[in-house]
This record gives C-alpha cells, structure tokens and sequence, in this order.
C-alpha cells in the first residue's frame, strides 16, 4: 500500500500527466504532421492574356493633300504611347559624348526605355509565380522547437477517474508542468493533378512573359529607330529651308539693286521681300519642331530631356531587295515574339481548365514528422508519425464547377485573341508591303520633281533678269522647289519607316534592321 501510495504523490503527477495525454490520444501533445491538409486549388488567371499597361508603338503612312496641287501624298508618322515615351535617367550610369548614332540610340533604349523595363519585372513576377506554383510538388521540411509550461484541470476536460483503493482520489488539478517538443516535419504529394497543371500553367506563363520581353524589346527599336528617323527628317527639312532662305535672301537683294538702277518695279521689290519673310518663319518653325523631335527621342532613350547634341547617322535612301509576300508572311508567322507570346498564354489557359477539372479526382500525400519530447533534453524520447492521405473530393458546394467555367472562359478570350494577332501579323505585313512600294515609288517621282522645279528656277531667274518674266513666276518657282524638297524627304522618310515597318512585322531584330538601313 505505501509503494503505490508513493506511487501518486505529488511529484511524480508530470509523469502520471503525461500517462493520461498517452490515454487521452495525445490532448496535449503536438502531432500535427499527420493531418491532411487542405485541398489544392486552380491557379486563377487572367480573362485576357494582353498587357496593355505598357502602351504601344505603331508607324503610320497616310495620304494627305499637297501643298501646291490636288496630288496626294504619304505623310509618315511615329505613334508611340504609354510607358515607351519615357525612360529611366541612363545618363549617369552610360557616359556620352554629344554625338548620337542609331546604334547608340537603340542599345540605350533597350537599356533605359521604360516599356522594356516594364515587361522586364512582369518576368520577375511570373519566375516567381513559378516557383509557387512548383513547390506545391517538391517536399517541405519544417523544423519547430517548443517549450511549453502547462497546468490543466482535468475536471474541466470531462476527465474522471475512479480510485480502486479506499481512501484515494486523483487529484483534479494537475501542474504546473512542463515539457520540450523538438521536432522535424516534412510533407509531399504524391499524386496531385491540379498542383501538376497548376505548375505547368506557370511555366507557360513564364514563358509567355520571356516573349513578352522580346515582343518589348522589338516596339522599343521600333520607336527608337523611327523617332531617330524623325530626327533626321526634320533635320533636313531645317537644312532645305534654311537653303531657301538664303536663295530668297539673295534675290531679295537683286531685287533691291535691279530697284536702285530703275529697271524693277517696287511691287517686284515687295515680293521677293514676303517671299524672304516667309521663309524665315518657316526656318523658325521648323527649328522649333526639330527641337522636340530631339527631345523626345532623348526622352526615350534614358538621356536629359533636351535638344543640345548631335545626330552623327545620316540614313539617306537606298533602294531595298524585297523577299516574296509569302516568304515574309511565313517569317513574321515564325519569329513574331507577340504572336508566340499569345500562343503560350492559349496553353496555360489550357493547363489552368486542366487543372480545375483535376479537383474532381482523388489527390495522394504523405506527412511525417520526427522529434524528441520529454521534460528537458536529457530526459527526451525520440517519438514519429508517418501519415498517408489519399483526399477524394465528395460535394464541395459547387466550387469545382465554378473554377471550371471561370477557365473554360479564359480559355475562350485566349484563343480568341491568338487568331486575332494572326490577323493582325498578316495585315501589318501586307501594310508595311504597300507602304514601301508607296514610299519608293514617290522617292522616285520626288527626285524627278525636285530636279524639274530647280532648273525651272533657274530658267526663271534668267528670265527675270533679262526682263522677260516678272516677279510673279519667280516667286512661285521658288515655292515649287521648296515644296519639292519638302516632298523628297518626305518620302524618303517614309521608306525608311516602312522599312522599319516591315521588320517589325516580320519579327526581325535590332541587328537585322540596322542592316536594312545600312547604318554602321
């Protein structure tokens, strides 16, 4: 009687505690490896697989009403929108020496254009959407140390015991106690078909954000090459009109002595004085058009937004070795990073609706978990658990067949939008096709115009110095040659841009435009 009296006394109650958790099935102690845990879920994406945050790049050719004459011509525009018209500053971390080439002006847009920089985090993003996404498959192993100080009442917990000797009871109040729990615990699934497509879902993605990034990095030499080109127009519109201005500024003088001599009229006189007028405020214009035209580019390439540098590349026209439409159209179908960015957005829309359907299957896991318990770390015991779970879905309120529908819909407007930029790759390849044909055959007839207009000025002033013509004619004349110029660097920058048209429509890079330009 005094052994099992001593047996229940007061410090031996951590022990008899710990024989009363084993009984209970473990109230108090910290199992929770083998639990299974809650079912995997669909990744959601997107409806639409299109990034329209970054803004775009397109080059325009329209026709419009010439200056002189009923004649049509094409007017070549660069349209650059949202995050492609700015730029991190790039000039502290690139030194540069006030001279800009092309292919300066393109290597720093890549580096420095915010529209790059853009889709640049968005693959980030998605590299680390994967990586989510895959450890849903690969095992976890998680440690955890506690140390617990506990007092319990075990009449609170319903706990009752029946003395079998006379005289005794069990204590109700059982502690304070304590106890250490350090333990290892690893879980993995071993068959879960929605993490599976949930995971190749990402990949895709990922995949389609590495297109992303090309797809951005063709729009920025796009932008850059044509505002460069803009550059260079309206740098030879300044360079004519300033031209123009020293022919009306001479003839404005001989007009004034052909006045002091008595052989010319003062109307005549007047004339040829608007006439100079004139084109002096055109040459202030056009200055202040090539000012901006050098601010934006500067705007777009990481440099401070001003005009004082150089352009050093001069892109003069030179005629250009077309391949078939049908070998073009099968080059932009094949290296269109756009078009192969949308193709891998229709394949993680399929993997997700893959995914959403494998929640209607069984799903398997295994945790575990190893530790050591006890009062202190001497008086530890090694203890484990190995649970496996095989999950089979039963009624879930409707929630598989809503995630289903929900990727059955972005599956829909994914395909829908891939046949849509197949379209649109064909046309902008059939444009840029007419645009060049355009823009070449009105380099030729500009070169004719130009060189007509300037012997007819010739002609015109030999006749007016000889007193056979007046004023009048020499005056127009001198518009017809101005307006000539004008219309040969028009058209000679607009088949440098339907050039640079065409090479983004066919997927070609930096390397390979610069190449049809014959820029060094």
């Amino acid at each position: 009687m005094t052994r099992r009296t001593a047996l229940f006394s007061r410090r031996n109650w951590p022990v008899l505690l710990l024989a009363i958790m084993a009984l209970i099935g473990g109230a108090f102690a910290q199992t929770p490896g083998g639990a299974p845990g809650p079912a995997t879920q669909p990744v959601s994406i997107p409806l639409s697989g299109r990034s329209t945050q970054n803004g775009s790049v397109t080059a325009a050719e329209t026709p419009v009403p010439g200056t002189t004459s009923s004649v049509d011509t094409l007017n070549p525009t660069i349209q650059i929108q949202g995050a492609y018209r700015g730029s991190t500053s790039g000039f502290s971390h690139r030194p540069f020496s006030g001279k800009l080439s092309l292919r300066e002006a393109m290597q720093r847009g890549l580096e420095y254009n915010l529209g790059a920089i853009g889709f640049s985090q968005a693959l980030h993003q998605a590299h680390g959407q994967a990586q989510v996404a895959r450890s849903a498959l690969l095992p976890n192993l998680i440690g955890d140390l506690a140390e617990t100080v506990q007092q319990t009442n075990l009449r609170a917990l319903g706990v009752r015991f029946r003395s079998p000797i006379p005289g005794f009871t069990f204590p109700t109040i059982v502690g304070p106690f304590n106890y250490f729990d350090l333990r290892a615990r690893w879980t993995q699934a071993l068959v879960d078909l929605t993490a599976w497509n949930n995971y190749k879902s990402a990949g895709e993605t990922l995949r389609a954000n590495q297109w992303s990034v090309q797809d951005a990095r063709d729009l920025v030499v796009m932008a850059v090459g044509g505002s460069y080109l803009q550059v260079i127009a309206a740098q030879a519109r300044v360079h004519s009109a300033r031209a123009q201005l020293d022919t009306a500024n001479a003839l404005y003088q001989q007009a004034l002595q052909q006045r002091q001599v008595g052989v010319l009229a003062q109307v005549d006189v007047d004339r040829s004085q608007v006439q100079a007028l004139t084109q002096q405020q055109r040459v202030v214009s056009l200055e202040n058009d090539l000012a901006k035209q050098k601010i934006d580019l500067a705007r777009i390439i990481g440099l401070p937004p001003n005009d004082q540098y150089q352009i050093s590349d001069d892109v003069p026209f030179s005629a250009t070795a077309l391949p078939s439409l049908e070998a073009a159209l099968r080059q932009a179908f094949a290296q269109r990073s756009d078009l192969k960015a949308a193709g891998a957005q229709v394949r993680a829309a399929q993997r997700a609706l893959a995914a959403a359907h494998a929640e209607r299957l069984p799903s398997l896991s295994l945790n575990s978990d190893y530790g050591v318990i006890g009062t202190n770390p001497a008086q530890s015991h090694g203890t484990f658990s190995v649970t496996g779970t095989l999950r089979f879905p039963i009624w879930e309120g409707g929630r598989t067949e809503g995630n289903v529908e929900q990727a059955q819909a972005a599956l829909a407007q994914r395909q829908a939008e891939y046949e849509d930029l197949q379209l649109q790759v064909e046309s902008d390849v059939r444009k840029a096709y007419l645009d060049l044909q355009a823009a070449a055959s009105q380099v030729e007839v500009a070169q004719k115009n130009l060189q007509v207009t300037k012997e007819t000025l010739d002609l015109t002033r030999q006749r007016v110095d000889a007193g056979v013509a007046d004023s009048v004619e020499l005056v127009q004349s001198q518009e017809f040659v101005a307006t000539a110029e004008l219309d040969y660097i028009n058209s000679v920058f607009a088949h440098n841009l339907a050039k640079l048209s065409l090479a983004r429509a066919m997927g070609r890079t930096a390397e390979d435009l610069t190449k049809s330009l014959q820029v060094p």
